[in-house]
């Protein structure tokens, strides 16, 4: 069923940048082969509910293997019948604001 998440996964206790770490995560969603898209505060990945929830656990597990206290926040859209979320609902709102 396809999904479409927004996740943070961001480490505490680790300084002021994070940046270093926030990659490790973000090069595991992208090795994952799933489309995502990277803004300054969320991830955005869409596929398969078990895969995509997948990929957010190896992304976190990346840090907390490390002994990294990490934090997750998740937002998931379930839309059956539906592809490309990622890109189509960006869509049509950029379609009602060239009106």
């Amino acid at each position: 069923m396809n999904t479409l998440v927004a996740v943070a996964i961001a480490p505490f206790g680790v300084g002021d940048e994070l940046a270093p770490y926030v990659a490790e995560a973000i090069r595991v969603i992208r090795d994952s082969g799933l489309p995502y898209r990277t803004t300054s505060m969320f991830t955005e990945i869409e596929g398969e509910w078990d895969e995509v929830m997948a990929v957010v656990r190896d992304a976190t597990m990346r840090l907390a293997d490390q002994g990294i206290r990490t934090e997750v926040i998740l937002k998931a859209d379930i839309r059956p019948g539906h592809s490309d979320t990622l890109h189509t609902k960006v869509e049509k709102v950029e379609a009602l604001l060239t009106d």
